[in-house]
């Protein structure tokens, strides 16, 4: 494993506020002009923040985490999930004021019936813009063997 120590504690509280639904730290940590590939939600890219605005918003409202609303999360209609992600393979590469982490996101969920564990590949690039990190792009692609052809 090869990381930054400034930009490894800058992933993880972005990564954090996009797990626990906290759009505050997710915008002071993402450029509004953000782009992204999500390659379950669709095959084009994802321009701004108001693609993720939604999902957290109604992710916090259902109190399921992001990551895992396909799957049945619920313990009880009383009780959150219990979740946690693991980065696997995490490499960090560092360009004076851009870094570029890449890496497999692991997301363990507790449900009825049992732990699951959610897997995709990651890139996240990274710019410090007036002194602080922002997320500028974020490239997502399947963990398994994906046709190249659909």
């Amino acid at each position: 494993m090869s990381h930054d120590p400034e930009v490894y504690a800058f992933l993880l509280r972005h990564l954090q506020s996009v797990q626990q639904n906290d759009i505050e730290t997710y915008h002071a940590t993402t450029s509004p002009d953000l782009t992204l590939y999500e390659w379950w939600v669709t095959p084009h890219r994802l321009d701004g923040l108001p693609f993720h605005d939604f999902m957290i918003a109604e992710n916090k409202r259902r109190g399921t985490v992001f990551g895992a609303e396909s799957q049945a999360v619920h313990s009880t209609a009383s009780e959150q999930p219990k979740t946690r992600f693991d980065l696997a393979n995490l490499h960090i590469q560092r360009y004076g004021e851009t870094a570029i982490a890449s890496y497999t996101l692991l997301t363990s969920t507790g449900t009825l019936q049992g732990v699951t564990v959610a897997a995709h590949n990651e890139s996240r690039v990274m710019v410090k813009i007036n002194g602080d990190w922002q997320v500028v792009h974020v490239h997502k692609s399947p963990a398994w063997q994906a046709p190249h052809v659909a």
